[in-house]
């Protein structure tokens, strides 16, 4: 608790419970382990390389494997302690994977830890590791968890009529369910492009030309090796760039990621709107407060937490756009401050999809509120009369209905005795006297029920 509430970030404090799934791939200790993952692989990598003839045993195989295995708390803490001399992450990794080797008496191995590789080498598979992972363990299934709400939503309320509202104004009737149905197509689109992105991963040296490489070793095709490497941790491989990773592939991702918070913040203002107009009850917590000096008060404060959250991780995706992709000549240093801040990307995005949720299972359909409305709004039925008028070759019909209706407070009996007086088609003329907004939902039940 304490910690909490000395921590800057809301993050780390007021939202810290719902946020420890992104901690776990995006904290300091993950990303130095990762970057000693790597090390660690690259060295193991070298092993196989037939023309650096260096023989290993199975038994100091496995003992260099336990460096990365065995890597905790306490072993970022000494790689932390390097830094502080070094004042260099990357190379305080190195430092503390020699000391391990030397523990072990395995310091004839020490000369290849780092071997040929810039810093980026190693961050940039770190980070992608990092960013792989906590998109498919965590990002992905919590959307699903949205989208699967908002799926039984949309059934239930499939045949729940409802009055849209165009421009803020009364307009041709729709269902409840029909409107959760449009924000789980939409979501499925984003996601799906998310699900099938490639992060991209870089592995050629100071300035991607594999200048080392060659200079020690010009008979291996160091291209390939790097390639397999890349590969091997699920990334693509990205053959042209300077010293760093362009950081193309995730500023795409960050691209969808902002889509699919937009639409989740388009459907949060939805259901702010519908809240206030009483189409929601909201659930009555007991000891929950609304106002600290309005009783009678139950706030959206869900889904106005959502949008505000959702906004900030939009904020920290455009400071990205706007830099990530830049770095001048072959290499600056920005990139590497900002990165450090892509799991805040994830965090707010993923706090507001939880206060979707719990808002979304707050909240019920006021069917009653939703009916009276309907049967007030008679109005909304002059676009199925002119469009009847229409098919019935009548002329003007767009000019006749809005002079009747438009502006007006006219009533279901009057519409009725304008249709009465009408010359068409009789079928035709049964259905719109039958007809009432309740009714004039067009495909929107089947519509819901099948997204």
């Amino acid at each position: 608790m304490e910690e909490e509430l000395l921590s800057i970030s809301p993050i780390d404090g007021r939202y810290k419970n719902a946020t420890d799934e992104v901690r776990k791939y995006f904290s300091e200790y993950n990303l130095i382990k990762n970057r000693v993952i790597v090390e660690i692989e690259w060295l193991k990598k070298l092993f196989s390389i037939e023309e650096i003839e260096l023989k290993i045993t199975e038994e100091e195989l496995n003992i260099i494997d336990k460096i990365a295995e065995n890597f905790d708390l306490n072993a970022a803490k000494r790689v932390k302690e390097i830094e502080q001399t070094t004042k260099h992450d990357v190379k305080a990794v190195e430092y503390y994977i020699d000391e391990k080797l030397e523990e072990s008496n395995l310091q004839k191995f020490k000369h290849l830890v780092h071997f040929t590789c810039t810093s980026d080498d190693i961050n940039n598979i770190a980070y992608g590791i990092m960013e792989k992972e906590l998109v498919q363990n965590v990002y992905i299934p919590n959307v699903v968890k949205l989208i699967e709400l908002l799926k039984e939503k949309a059934k239930k309320y499939a045949n729940i009529p409802m009055l849209s509202h165009t421009h803020g104004q009364n307009a041709t009737p729709t269902t409840v369910g029909k409107e959760f149905a449009i924000a789980v197509f939409r979501m499925e689109k984003i996601l799906g492009r998310i699900k099938n992105e490639r992060l991209t991963g870089k592995f050629n040296g100071t300035v991607g030309n594999f200048n080392a490489h060659i200079i020690s070793y010009p008979n291996v095709d160091w291209v390939k090796v790097a390639k397999e490497f890349v590969e091997s941790f699920g990334l693509e491989y990205n053959m042209y760039t300077t010293q760093i990773e362009s950081h193309d592939s995730i500023v795409i991702l960050f691209s969808e990621i902002k889509l699919l918070n937009n639409i989740i913040l388009d459907f949060d203002n939805d259901m702010w709107m519908y809240i206030s107009r009483n189409y929601f009850k909201q659930e009555n917590v007991a000891g929950e407060v609304g106002s600290s000096v309005m009783p009678h008060k139950i706030n959206p404060i869900n889904f106005e937490n959502s949008m505000a959250n959702l906004k900030m991780s939009n904020g920290i995706i455009d400071v990205f756009f706007n830099n990530l992709q830049i770095s001048r000549m072959q290499r600056d240093l920005s990139d590497s401050s900002l990165q450090r801040n892509i799991g805040m990307v994830f965090a707010y995005s993923l706090i507001a999809i939880k206060q979707t949720i719990v808002g979304i299972n707050k909240s019920t359909v006021n069917e009653e509120r939703l009916k009276d409305e309907l049967n007030n709004t008679p109005e909304v039925l002059a676009e199925a009369v002119q469009t009847i008028l229409r098919k019935n070759g009548f002329e003007n019909a767009y000019e006749v209905l809005k002079g009747l209706t438009r502006g007006k407070n006219i009533t279901i009996k009057e519409i009725r005795e304008f249709v009465s007086n009408l010359d068409i088609n009789k079928t035709d003329k049964e259905t719109l006297l039958n007809l009432t907004p309740e009714r004039y939902i067009g495909l929107a039940e089947e519509l819901a029920k099948k997204v």
